[in-house]
């Protein structure tokens, strides 16, 4: 019998995703399931990239530019310039997704068992594209007592061989909503220096910090330019998760050249989510500012009924829309399934997703989840309330 690869063996499975069935079984019985497994904002898309859409006359659906048209990337490059991030049209590949941008970029820049530290917890697929790219990550690991910030440098410079080829933060952090503060970035800066790394930043958050915080960009510090590699996403931005549109940005030129090698392997990204893309660039300020306001009232809550549940620990995000919360169970992926087969509220349960997925570093993040506060307030509270009964009722 043919046998599956070695990386086939080894990818794996998501632990946003992997619940499904039992969610849908538990659907099928008739009960409603909550999920706060997902990142997929309950946001409406701005109205002005689906027109862009819906009002566009080709008559030939055709490729686009393998590095992304040429109006999408220059629009971007402005987008940028508002933000203080300075870079060019010739500075951006487009992708489709955060994902393929990653998966780019790991090909473009490590070899066969090459090493890249990254803080855990972290975004879950980190842990699939190291694999398909035959690479190594290299865990630091950031604690929910310190509300998941930087480790310290000592402790990434005792992890850096002469494998290590770069560092890779997500910024602010899925899953923790940890925001790395402007020192925190120069720390990094200097290490990278240091030992001649790259620095790849995962800024698909930027838009959403909290708390009279701002994001700073490993693109704004000019020293770097030729460390620094930016991975971004229309996707949470604007609530367009399946336009499936993201890109990486560098001012390193053997970079870029590099991963448009790899763009044109696969021909190009998606020309009718481009014009998308490109349309949702013009979205008010305001659409931003009025969705953070929500995000914050909704972080708010939620964190103050998690607080309410004895022996629970949870960290409190400063962007993104995700918090790590750690239960007094032993493993959360046996509780996870459970309420979606074993338990319900009248006829309500919720989805959560077990923390584990978002560690490399084994029997870690265990008995914590993440929950992603994309639910209107109401929800989030009924939510909690039914964490509390199950916790009570499989605790005791």
């Amino acid at each position: 019998m043919p046998q599956i690869s070695n990386k086939g063996i080894l990818m794996p499975e998501s632990p946003i995703r992997k619940l499904v069935p039992f969610a849908e079984n538990a659907k099928k019985r008739g009960i409603k399931v909550y999920q706060l497994n997902i990142g997929q904002p309950d946001i409406e898309t701005p109205k002005v990239a689906l027109d862009a859409v819906k009002n566009n006359e080709i008559k030939v659906l055709a490729y686009s530019r393998s590095e992304g048209s040429e109006e999408y990337r220059t629009k971007l490059s402005s987008y940028y310039d508002s933000k203080n991030i300075i870079v060019s049209s010739k500075d951006i590949i487009v992708t489709s997704g955060a994902s393929e941008a990653l998966l780019f970029t790991f090909g473009s820049i490590m070899d066969k068992d090459d090493e890249i530290i990254v803080p855990e917890p972290f975004y879950a697929n980190y842990n699939g594209f190291s694999i398909a790219n035959s690479l190594k990550i290299v865990p630091v690991i950031s604690k929910i007592e310190n509300n998941f910030s930087l480790p310290e440098i000592e402790d990434f410079e005792k992890l850096i061989t002469k494998k290590t080829k770069a560092i890779l933060i997500c910024n602010p952090n899925n899953p923790t909503g940890y925001l790395y503060s402007k020192n925190e970035i120069k720390k990094l800066v200097e290490i990278v220096k240091k030992h001649d790394l790259f620095l790849i930043a995962d800024e698909v958050y930027r838009e959403f910090t909290y708390d009279g915080e701002s994001h700073y960009s490993i693109m704004q510090e000019s020293t770097i330019d030729q460390n620094a590699i930016m991975i971004d996403s229309v996707s949470k931005r604007y609530s367009m998760c399946g336009a499936r549109i993201g890109c990486v940005v560098s001012k390193n030129k053997k970079v870029i050249e590099t991963v448009l090698k790899f763009a044109q392997s696969r021909l190009s990204p998606p020309t009718y989510a481009q014009i998308a893309s490109e349309a949702a660039l013009d979205t008010p300020e305001i659409y931003f500012e009025e969705i953070n306001k929500k995000y914050i009232q909704r972080r708010n809550l939620l964190i103050s009924e998690l607080r309410k549940i004895k022996g629970l620990k949870v960290a409190s995000p400063k962007g993104a829309f995700y918090c790590i919360v750690e239960l007094p169970i032993k493993d959360a992926n046996v509780f996870a399934q459970w309420m979606l087969e074993n338990f319900d509220v009248d006829n309500e349960t919720i989805m959560v997703a077990p923390a584990e997925g978002f560690y490399s570093t084994k029997g870690l993040g265990k008995n914590q989840i993440r929950i992603a506060y994309v639910l209107k307030e109401e929800d989030l509270k009924k939510s909690v309330m039914i964490l509390k009964k199950a916790l009570d009722k499989y605790i005791n």
